[in-house]
């Protein structure tokens, strides 16, 4: 990694919710070679909030007023509700600024797919916020995967459940498509992106998705069979209305399996209020957590990595120093929207489909 620049890029935040004010705001503020420089929210809680706890950046009303001031800043962050990802990176990347968009990058991979085609026909940066791609329990697994302590893996199960069996008011709990609301593009969007990432192209996905809960007109209960074309098999689970969680993961491989209970802490830490930079150690998990390595009749605690998700924003400040790859690509982005829609007509349809 190379040394941060002399002089900070200036980056602009769109959205100061849970996504904005959580993870993205304190991670850039942390990260040598950036500086939040602006945050667009017309929310006045919001703005104190904005005030008390970055002070030196710049509140603005509207990404109108961002755009028009586009000189200022060199890069923008989208954090806002996933109806507005599509029209606001259009609109970042035709203003020359590189861009980075919370996930899903769009609702649509054929959105996805016509930002990445205006990112290279511009010579832009665009890239997407996979930060559970630094997960203390996702890192682990990618090391054994690749260390071959698993064997030749035959299958990969991964959860993320919550039990939130009230709706919540919010974007999220829409129907209209455009929202991309639900937990398949919320959490789902993580657990596929983990698993292209591991294994590969998939060729077949099978999906059950549900609504279950009262008064709910979005999925809060899903789960995805993906085949890659490896030969590997992803079994992913994603719900709103599980009072008991299962595993976070299972690898099954032809030498020793993995077993992870638990959540990565950095979500509740940055939550909570903590920063990377605090001074105190990141992402660190109580042994208590640790998964298990082997088989029935042999196996052994494996200390879980840390989790990392300030590497995202310090590879991309390095990647706009050298003008070499984001640490997510955007192509991926629609990878995960493929099979995500290809889940969506499975489940609709009660067929497996087949992705060329």
């Amino acid at each position: 990694m190379t040394a941060a620049p002399p002089t900070p890029y200036r980056v602009a935040l769109v959205g100061y919710g849970l996504a904005g004010a959580a993870f993205h705001a304190p991670l850039i503020a942390s990260t040598p070679g950036l500086r939040l420089e602006a945050v667009v929210t017309a929310n006045p809680e919001r703005r104190a909030q904005l005030a008390r706890e970055h002070p030196s950046a710049r509140a603005l009303d509207t990404p109108e007023q961002l755009f028009a001031q586009a000189g200022d800043v060199d890069l923008v962050v989208i954090a806002s509700p996933n109806r507005t990802h599509v029209p606001l990176a259009r609109a970042a990347l035709t203003a020359g600024l590189a861009t980075v968009v919370d996930k899903p990058l769009a609702a649509t991979a054929a959105e996805a797919q016509a930002l990445c085609g205006l990112a290279q026909s511009r010579g832009t940066l665009l890239t997407v916020f996979q930060n559970r791609r630094w997960d203390n329990d996702f890192r682990t697994v990618r090391r054994l995967v690749d260390e071959g302590a698993l064997g030749r893996v035959h299958r990969f199960e991964s959860r993320f459940e919550r039990f939130r069996p009230k709706p919540k008011a919010g974007w999220r709990e829409l129907a209209d498509p455009a929202e991309a609301g639900g937990t398949l593009y919320d959490l789902g969007s993580h657990l596929v992106d983990q698993a292209l990432t591991l294994f590969g192209p998939v060729s077949s996905v099978y999906a059950e998705i549900d609504t279950r809960r009262d008064g709910a007109v979005v999925d809060d209960d899903a789960f995805l069979a993906l085949t890659h074309a490896g030969g590997t098999r992803s079994h992913l689970w994603t719900s709103a209305i599980a009072p008991l969680a299962g595993p976070r993961l299972r690898v099954l491989g032809d030498r020793a399996g993995y077993v992870k209970y638990g959540m990565d802490p950095q979500e509740a830490d940055l939550r909570a209020g903590r920063r990377p930079d605090d001074g105190l150690p990141w992402g660190i998990e109580d042994p208590a957590g640790h998964g298990v390595l082997g088989t029935d009749e042999d196996q052994r605690p494996v200390a879980t990595e840390s989790g990392d998700y300030p590497a995202f924003y310090s590879g991309l400040a390095h990647a706009l120093a050298t003008g070499t790859p984001p640490p997510v690509a955007a192509e991926d982005a629609v990878a995960t929207l493929t099979v995500l829609e290809a889940a969506r007509h499975s489940a609709a349809t009660g067929r497996t489909v087949t992705l060329e």
